[in-house]
């Protein structure tokens, strides 16, 4: 890891958010237990607390315990009580000191949905977190929670002006193909890659009649413009899998090409594989503000799905987000945000070996592997 502050620098700026006559532990205190014990395998408040009573005299060496450790009601009331602007603001800081800043980084946005928040006794729908996701450093940049699948649209926009886009390449699925989005995109210096369903009027159906003609006029030997063409095959995880992947410049007589800021390429993914024993295709369509290049809209449109395989699935299988049932104010969001936190720095240490599962355990077992991701020198 390259950053040289600690834990204690990042977090400094949060301000208490309990009245003084109920305040036992200090708010530091709380918020440093929490972070090492998510990052040494605990997955809720009651392993926050235990974590803390098995490290206490670890634990001692970095802050004052005289009030002995918090239980988990506190945990509990002290996380879901913090104000998430400024629980976000302290990890974009600490997102800075390591996000890669070169040209071509691929930037995903993706939401995800929080299913055991739901609580059908009191109205509550289960909570939707909207991810930035850095592919090639493995960092979360930064997260907007919703109370809908369906409020993506509005929380997009606000986590790009969280993001330093210049240089990027951001891939959104269907749900955030919007005009203004792609606007806000170009405007922080970025390209898009943007999935396309039927949500825009008239958009998805151009794009296949546009392919259509062009498959007619190749089978006549009639050339009407250059198909800019990539496949590929794989046999990952033991299923075979076909892509192809066709750009073409946006024709000049597109209809609504210039509600689409920049718009230079519309492009056909198709894929052929074999699920269950039987063959299944599948085809999208995708409007990007790239030329026409296949392999590299290829490359974006597959790599996207990473904020599935690397974010969304570890989040649920080894910090157990989905069972997760936090629900009182702020609790699932700012949960939602230490336990990406506690990814991004595990994904950025070289020093431990092995899946983020075994990290933690290393992390837990042996404290010195504990300071070095946190800074603790």
């Amino acid at each position: 890891m390259s950053s040289s502050l600690s834990f204690f620098d990042h977090f400094a700026a949060l301000e208490e958010p309990r009245v003084e006559r109920t305040r036992r532990h200090l708010l530091m205190n709380v918020v440093f237990i929490a972070v090492c014990a998510l990052l040494s395998g605990a997955n809720d408040f009651v392993g926050m607390e235990k974590f803390g009573k098995n490290k206490k005299a670890w634990l001692g060496k970095f802050i004052d315990l005289t009030q002995g450790i918090p239980s988990h009601d506190t945990f509990g009331r002290v996380i879901q009580a913090l104000k998430p602007e400024q629980f976000i603001q302290c990890f974009l800081n600490w997102v800075e000191t390591f996000a890669d800043s070169k040209a071509g980084r691929h930037i995903a946005i993706d939401g995800k949905t929080c299913r055991a928040s739901l609580d059908r006794a009191s109205g509550q729908k289960p909570q939707h977190i909207v991810n930035a996701w850095a592919r090639e450093s493995g960092l979360v940049l930064g997260q907007v929670a919703v109370d809908e699948k369906s409020n993506e649209i509005t929380a997009i926009p606000k986590l790009l002006e969280m993001l330093e886009l210049s240089g990027a390449i951001v891939t959104i699925d269907a749900m955030g193909c919007q005009k203004e989005i792609a606007a806000t995109i170009r405007e922080g210096g970025a390209d898009y890659v943007l999935a396309v369903k039927g949500n825009q009027e008239h958009l998805e159906q151009d794009i296949i009649e546009h392919f259509q003609e062009l498959d007619e006029a190749a089978e006549q030997g009639k050339r009407k413009c250059r198909v800019d063409a990539q496949e590929t095959e794989d046999a990952d995880h033991g299923r075979d899998e076909y892509r192809r992947c066709e750009a073409v410049p946006v024709p000049q007589d597109f209809r609504g090409r210039e509600d689409w800021k920049d718009l230079k390429s519309i492009c056909r993914v198709t894929r052929c594989y074999a699920e269950k024993g039987q063959e299944r295709s599948e085809v999208r369509h995708f409007i990007s503000s790239l030329r026409a290049d296949a392999k590299r809209l290829s490359d974006a449109v597959r790599g996207h799905w990473s904020v599935e395989n690397n974010l969304h699935w570890v989040l649920d299988m080894v910090f157990a987000e989905d069972r997760s049932r936090a629900r009182t104010d702020h609790a699932q969001e700012n949960l939602g945000l230490l336990r990406r936190w506690a990814l991004s720095v595990l994904k950025q240490d070289e020093a431990m070996s092995g899946s983020i599962e075994k990290k933690r355990l290393m992390a837990g077992w042996n404290t010195d592997n504990l300071e070095k991701l946190l800074c603790l020198f």
